[in-house]
């Protein structure tokens, strides 16, 4: 802008026009206003670039009023729809899954859930791998749907709290050390076995062991001996027919006709023999079956 000089004069006189000594320039002009308007373009592109770039991650995440992508706020948490993936630990109070479907927990190498003491200590653990599951803890435990223990753990013992105990591997249960248990039972139409292959099988009772074969014979086989002891009591063979085929005959003792009868002696040392029966007894304390 230039600023100019006026002078009156009266008529009949002339006065030359001064000249424009002094010009004041108001504003920006030149390179620097090149670079403002630059600048000013820079920045409305850059404005527009965030804007698009919010829009989108808007969109992409699924922002809503309620939450974000499959995440919603509710009252009672936070609920997740679908898939996801945690890269870091997770902390919840509870974790359930919808009514119409199950809660998966999925993992590349193991999922493992802590749980901890107002310290920070870990107090149980339960690692889920790709080859074992692995439990630390001082019991474990599990119920059923009325809160009946069907099976505890601990350092001293196992318990199982079902009625029955099923066995369906085809090798039976093996056990290496003794076995507590009021009732041993085969299932329906198969064949009970209890068998030692290296050692010997004791069955100890206070009040009397019981086998019974409803359907079948009972076979007790052994590589040596076979003892039945009965410590305040005796022993009672009730049948119809009692066969020992394979003792030896002994000698006969007296006359008379023994009608195809035999009689069972008992050496001193508890051998038992069969003996021709007679009129008296035949058994003989010197036979040549006890020495």
């Amino acid at each position: 802008m230039v600023r100019e000089q006026y002078t009156t004069t009266t008529p009949g006189t002339s006065l030359e026009r001064p000249k424009n000594e002094y010009v004041y320039k108001i504003g920006i002009y030149g390179w620097r206003k090149r670079c403002l308007y630059l600048f000013v373009l820079l920045l409305l592109i850059i404005l527009v670039v965030n804007f698009s770039l919010t829009i989108w991650i808007l969109k992409v995440m699924w922002f809503s009023p309620t939450g974000m992508g499959h995440l919603r706020v509710t009252k009672e948490g936070l609920r997740l729809e679908g898939e996801s993936e945690f890269l870091f630990p997770l902390y919840a109070k509870e974790i359930h899954s919808r009514v119409d479907s199950s809660l998966l927990l999925q993992s590349t190498n193991n999922v493992t859930v802590n749980a901890r003491n107002s310290n920070g200590e870990v107090t149980g653990r339960l690692n889920v791998g790709p080859k074992m599951v692995e439990f630390h803890g001082q019991q474990f435990q599990i119920n059923s749907k009325d809160g009946k223990p069907l099976f505890t753990v601990d350092e001293n013992e196992v318990v199982i709290g079902t009625d029955k105990l099923r066995v369906t591997g085809p090798e039976g249960a093996l056990f290496e050390h003794s076995v507590e248990t009021p009732l041993v039972k085969a299932e329906a139409f198969k064949q009970l076995r209890l068998e030692s292959p290296t050692r010997s099988l004791s069955m100890d009772a206070p009040r009397g062991i019981n086998i019974k074969a409803q359907a079948g014979n009972i076979e007790a086989l052994s590589q040596m001996d076979i003892k039945l002891h009965s410590s305040d009591g005796v022993l009672l063979l009730d049948a119809e027919t009692v066969r020992l085929p394979k003792l030896p005959e002994g000698t006969r003792g007296g006359s008379g006709i023994s009608q195809g009868l035999y009689e069972i002696c008992v050496c001193p040392d508890g051998k038992l023999y069969l003996s021709v029966a007679g009129m008296g007894s035949t058994c003989q304390e010197y036979s040549r079956v006890c020495q």
